[in-house]
């Protein structure tokens, strides 16, 4: 028996980084899926909805939820502009702690007219009581 409970919790870690990873990656897929149907407000449903998020970008600092929103809708949604097909390579996860996580990733954008935009993101994550969102991304 003793056996047993030693062994549970030697796994118990590993399970956990494993339901944090498949978490984070849901946020990764469902980001995906909502930004390639123009759906910048369900994609932003991967963000902390806090006027504390912070979006880096260039070099440019955006802090709030809505900001990041709005500078999503301007730089991809203004007149002039497109969206773009959204997709992620190089994706690494790494558990910093019990609720918080740094994922790594190369985005690539292809635009209608065959033009491909491609760049880095580095994504800190905490489990907050509705999962997991990103608290702050930098992406260039």
């Amino acid at each position: 028996m003793i056996r047993i409970i030693a062994v549970l919790l030697l796994l118990s870690p590993l399970a956990d980084t494993q339901t944090a990873d498949a978490g984070l990656r849901r946020i990764l897929d469902e980001q995906t899926a909502a930004w390639n149907r123009g759906d910048l407000t369900s994609f932003m449903l991967g963000y902390w909805h806090s006027p504390d998020v912070t979006f880096f970008s260039g070099n440019k600092i955006i802090r709030g939820w809505q900001p990041t929103l709005q500078r999503y809708r301007d730089k991809y949604q203004g007149s002039g502009t497109e969206m773009g097909k959204l997709s992620f390579t190089d994706e690494n996860i790494q558990i910093i702690g019990q609720d918080a996580a740094l994922v790594t990733a190369r985005w690539h954008l292809e635009m209608k007219d065959g033009k491909k935009l491609d760049g880095l993101t580095t994504l800190l994550c905490r489990r907050l009581a509705e999962g997991w969102r990103i608290v702050h991304d930098h992406s260039s």
